[in-house]
């Protein structure tokens, strides 16, 4: 695994005394996303479909730094949108890593040869870049050429610099295993320092619609790549993945797991993002608010049919932790064993009495755009 090893005791330690509090719901990691506007406008992507006064929002240093300090979390990503477009993101990362936190800063590296020279190399701070698969897969997935190239130039430059270096692959339907699994190898050479992968969400606003997979598809495709590792002896065994052993298994169709919202909380431009990353379906004001309010078992599989194809780490990251801490033999089987690519798969949750979907994106964008628009028109204070 890719884990750092001070990044393992140290949210080991954060699990444990979390457990041992009797702490029922907590987060894991810290979804930050300081800005939506992007300098790619990928099929996939539900990020990106906001008016321009939207796109426009920063969230500032303080709110940032207040954002970590409400939620706890040891992990800090950092999403968007392009956060490199944001221009005090270098006083942010600084400010977030003084507060001992580890970071995964997501960036499609477009900008990284520019504002490289703006970040010091820190043991809890990562490079995470887009990549999803080779040259011709990346590039349509972020539709525009030469991407994957400046990608993996931009790899290279941090690594040269002294950075920590991870890769964030979404699968699509249709995605080849053969393919991916020769992407990650690839990779491997590259000598990054991590791969987290997942299947690709089908956010509602998404302009392509297509190409997101079911849950049944997406457990044939993990079950298929990693069987390709396995059939090699180079294949496999210099693959890096920066997650939990369990969650890759979960993928491949072995675990049976309810998503955790509240793992991966989100801070946006909107405020704290209910349920999920994944889901805009109400903001809190602060993070008590979310935790305090947001009715949680209307969400995920089974319960809410906006939920049924979803296996995305966002949500069941924090699963597969939470059910390695209680059930360590369970992680120890799959480290000694592997993962298993034959056989039945574990049973699914029934999505019969999954409430209908609510389609409420337009109501947070107009109460977003009327609070705008007040403030614009607002009269400025008397000297």
């Amino acid at each position: 695994m890719a884990v750092p090893m001070n990044q393992a005791i140290r949210v080991g330690a954060y699990l444990l005394r979390k457990q041992l509090m009797g702490v029922k719901r907590y987060p894991l990691v810290l979804m930050l996303e300081p800005l939506f506007r992007c300098n790619l406008a990928c099929a996939g992507c539900g990020k990106i479909d906001y008016p321009s006064e939207i796109l426009n929002q920063r969230i500032s240093v303080a709110d940032a730094l207040g954002a970590v300090d409400e939620c706890g979390a040891p992990i800090v990503a950092i999403a968007g949108g392009e956060p490199l477009l944001h221009r005090e993101m270098p006083e942010i990362t600084r400010g977030i890593l003084a507060k001992g936190k580890f970071i995964y800063l997501c960036t499609n590296a477009l900008l990284l040869e520019k504002k490289i020279d703006q970040y010091q190399p820190h043991k809890n701070f990562c490079w995470d870049i887009h990549l999803d698969g080779d040259k011709q897969m990346h590039d349509v997935s972020v539709d525009q050429d030469g991407v994957y190239e400046r990608a993996v130039d931009a790899i290279k430059l941090a690594k040269s610099k002294g950075f920590r270096v991870s890769i964030n692959c979404t699968l699509f339907e249709g995605a080849d295993p053969d393919r991916v699994a020769t992407f990650f190898d690839t990779i491997a050479d590259l000598d990054i320092d991590g791969v987290m992968t997942s299947p690709g969400y089908a956010y509602e606003r998404a302009p392509d619609q297509e190409h997101f997979l079911n849950r049944t598809r997406t457990k044939e495709l993990f079950r298929a790549i990693f069987r390709r590792g396995e059939e090699s002896k180079k294949r496999g065994k210099n693959w890096k993945f920066n997650q939990s052993p369990l969650f890759l298994d979960f993928l491949a169709g072995n675990q049976s797991y309810a998503c955790t919202p509240w793992g991966n909380p989100t801070r946006n431009v909107f405020g704290w993002q209910r349920p999920c990353y994944l889901l805009g379906e109400g903001y809190a004001k602060t993070y008590k608010e979310l935790m305090d309010s947001t009715d949680w078992d209307k969400y995920g599989v089974g319960n809410y049919e906006k939920c049924a194809d979803c296996m995305v780490h966002s949500g069941f990251e924090a699963s597969a932790v939470l059910d390695s801490v209680k059930k360590p033999w369970k992680l120890a089987a799959v480290a000694l064993k592997g993962i298993k690519t034959e056989g039945a798969m574990a049973k699914d949750i029934p999505l019969n009495n999954a409430r209908p979907a609510e389609f409420v994106f337009s109501k947070h964008v107009d109460t977003k755009m009327a609070e705008i628009h007040a403030k614009k028109s607002a009269p400025l204070p008397a000297e």
